[in-house]
Order: C-alpha cells, then sequence, then structure tokens
C-alpha cells in the first residue's frame, strides 16, 4: 500500500541548475563588496573603480603587497585572465551607493581635511589628492581609485596599513609615501572630509589626468616620468 501511494504521487520537480555566468560565479565576492543599503566599513565598494586598479589590487592580494587571508586564499591560483576579467566585470557595475553614515568631526578638521584633499601641503610635501584621483575624486582610469563614497573607517585603516608596511603597492609606492608625510591628525581630517561628501552617481573615473602626477607611482602607467 505504501508503494502504491508513493507511485500515486507527482515527480518532483528538479530544479534547474544556475546559469554559468561571471556574475554567478562571484557571488562569494558580492556578498562582501556589493551588498545592497550597506555602506560596510571593512569590505570597500569595488563597482565602478578603474579596471586597471581592481586587476592590480587582485594581483597585490596574490603576490602578497597585501594582506588578508580570505582575498589571498580567493586569488592565490586565480590566473592572469580571469583576475583580468573579474577586474572588467566590477569597473562595469554602477549599482547606487548606501547612504553614508553620520561623520563625526569638528569644522576645523573638516577644514584641513578639506584643504589637504584639494590643495595639499607643500610644506610636508604632500599632493592635493585631486592631483591623483581626478578633480572630482572619481578615479582616473585605467589604474588610479576614486575615493568617493568611501567608509570614514576603511580609509583610516587603509592609511593605517601603509604608513606600518602591511599595504604595498608597485614599487615606487607613492601611497606609503604620501601616508608617511600625513600626521594622524590629518589622516583623521582627510577621512572626515572625504566620507562627508555627498556622492554624485553620475561620476564616473576620468579618461585621463589633467597634469603629470606629482609623484611616481608604480602600477600607474601614466606615472611615467612624474615630478619626485
Amino acid at each position: 500500500m505504501i508503494l502504491l501511494a508513493m507511485l500515486a504521487l507527482p515527480p518532483l520537480a528538479v530544479a534547474a541548475p544556475a546559469p554559468d555566468t561571471l556574475e554567478q560565479r562571484l557571488a562569494p565576492c558580492l556578498a562582501c563588496h556589493q551588498v545592497k543599503d550597506r555602506n560596510d566599513a571593512f569590505f570597500p565598494r569595488l563597482a565602478g573603480k578603474p579596471e586597471g586598479y581592481l586587476y592590480n589590487q587582485l594581483r597585490n592580494f596574490r603576490d602578497g603587497r597585501r594582506q588578508f587571508p580570505m582575498m589571498t586564499y580567493m586569488v592565490s591560483q586565480l590566473p592572469e585572465p580571469y583576475l583580468r576579467e573579474i577586474a572588467g566585470w566590477f569597473a562595469a557595475q554602477h549599482p547606487p551607493h548606501a547612504a553614508p553614515a553620520p561623520v563625526q568631526a569638528t569644522p576645523a578638521q573638516l577644514e584641513r581635511g578639506r584643504a589637504l584633499v584639494l590643495q595639499g601641503d607643500a610644506g610636508r610635501k604632500v599632493p592635493a589628492c585631486v592631483a591623483c584621483h581626478g578633480a572630482q575624486l572619481g578615479g582616473v582610469a585605467p589604474a588610479i581609485p576614486g575615493l568617493v563614497g568611501l567608509p570614514r573607517d576603511y580609509l583610516n585603516a587603509q592609511f593605517g596599513a601603509w604608513r606600518n608596511g602591511v599595504r604595498k603597492a608597485q614599487s615606487p609606492d607613492c601611497m606609503a609615501l604620501v601616508a608617511s608625510r600625513l600626521t594622524l591628525d590629518d589622516v583623521a581630517a582627510v577621512s572626515a572630509w572625504l566620507a562627508s561628501q555627498r556622492v554624485d552617481e553620475t561620476v564616473r573615473p576620468a579618461t585621463a589626468l589633467a597634469a603629470p602626477l606629482p609623484l611616481p607611482c608604480g602600477g600607474v602607467p601614466a606615472a611615467e616620468g612624474a615630478r619626485p
């Protein structure tokens, strides 16, 4: 009787296999780096950043210039063409930014941050952020990242990593040099001002720099011949 009852049941539906798309394969990356309505302090937004920059960071994790065990594990066995494909996919994405978290900073701190970002500090030989990252701070193709929309904690952590030698780039490492010339108060001011800026969703990486880079930067083709 039990067998007859089982035979009378309709066949179970077989789930269709998941589509083998690049987006599907990148689901583990999206789980941290592209969560809707979340501006995570520890997993930065990758969408819309220049392809060359993203490719360089994947190589930096793979080759040990950047330290994060999960990232190193995920990319250590991936071939170069696949790293480029991943970088290209993220560079082409432009989902809306999550709302920024409120920034706790004094007016004087925000003004110092604004001055460093837009004008730099000649006395400390610190170039303005806009001199490298673009007038709208949206990055410059092919290899300079945008700064808009990044959480303050993430910015502080990256400056700290450069200052402590935990994060590195291809030599010459221009950001390590800049970070070494900034005081801790300067870092806090820059991160506060950047994190407090409203994100313009129409901003895209610039196609070229308005002037030569102020410092030589490894991994940035336009940096060749940059002023020391």
